[in-house]
């Protein structure tokens, strides 16, 4: 088990429906971190930016941008995790994926599609909730809208760290910013937003707000707003420990069974 967890944040402008100009300003962004990282974070669907024109971008497990996520993998010694638009079994995904430097593929596929856009007419939502242990660090990935549905977060596995990659627009980042640091305290884990700056093609703006919260929902990094920017943060697992033990406020937490 490793006590300390490096995770560098890509805050990316993402270029509309346009994956291999995103990979190449990615693959950018990521050589030029230098200090050794664990984990790195890109936005959600960062090969295109959220659209709802999933045929248009759409890709498969073989595809180029997951062999572009096994070769700077290994290059960089980290696991690389975003989100992309993925076809499957005549379905479109947005799917998260956690690529790890010796190959291994994770994936978890968005639960709460966003019907304020329509999402839910093109995608096939997600219906498991996954777990990652990486270097003894159990790690809970979501997407964007789920950020607004704290019973899918709720911590029932004692995992660590609690991410999401995310699209989440200018207009209402002020919900962003109070549900990722909401979901640090009742959940007693870091937790991780990492979104997108920028426009897209449908003029919606992004102001990033890309940010890390400790246990008690105290904010570790100094992410800049509306503009690109990689930061690195370091997350402890003596500081999960020590306050899991002083407080043990998980273990009043309600027992509840979701229900399809």
């Amino acid at each position: 088990m490793q006590n300390q967890l490096k995770v560098a944040l890509i805050q990316a402008n993402l270029v509309w429906e346009n994956p291999n100009e995103n990979r190449r300003l990615l693959n950018n962004k990521v050589d030029a971190i230098k200090d050794g990282v664990d984990i790195i974070i890109l936005p959600e669907m960062f090969t295109s930016g959220f659209t709802i024109n999933a045929s248009e971008v759409a890709e498969t497990m073989d595809g180029e941008t997951i062999s572009w996520l096994k070769t700077k993998t290994k290059e960089k010694n980290a696991v690389i995790i975003g989100s992309l638009v993925i076809s499957e079994d005549n379905n479109y995904y947005n799917r998260l994926v956690c690529v790890e430097p010796s190959g291994q593929i994770t994936h978890y596929d968005k639960r709460h599609t966003f019907t304020l856009a329509g999402e839910h007419k093109v995608y096939t939502a997600g219906n498991e909730k996954v777990i990652i242990n990486y270097k003894g660090w159990e790690i809970c990935p979501l997407i964007c809208y789920d950020l607004r549905f704290p019973v899918w977060a709720r911590n029932v596995e004692s995992y660590d760290l609690l991410l999401y990659v995310a699209n989440w627009p200018k207009v209402r980042v002020n919900a962003w910013d109070a549900l990722l640091k909401a979901r640090a305290i009742e959940n007693m884990a870091y937790c991780i937003g990492v979104n997108r700056v920028g426009l897209d093609g449908n003029n919606h703006e992004y102001s990033g707000h890309s940010a890390a919260y400790d246990v008690l929902g105290h904010r570790i990094d100094s992410t800049p707003e509306n503009k690109e920017a990689t930061e690195i943060v370091v997350l402890e697992k003596d500081h999960i420990k020590k306050y899991r033990e002083k407080l043990n406020f998980l273990s009043d937490r309600d027992d509840f069974n979701l229900v399809e």
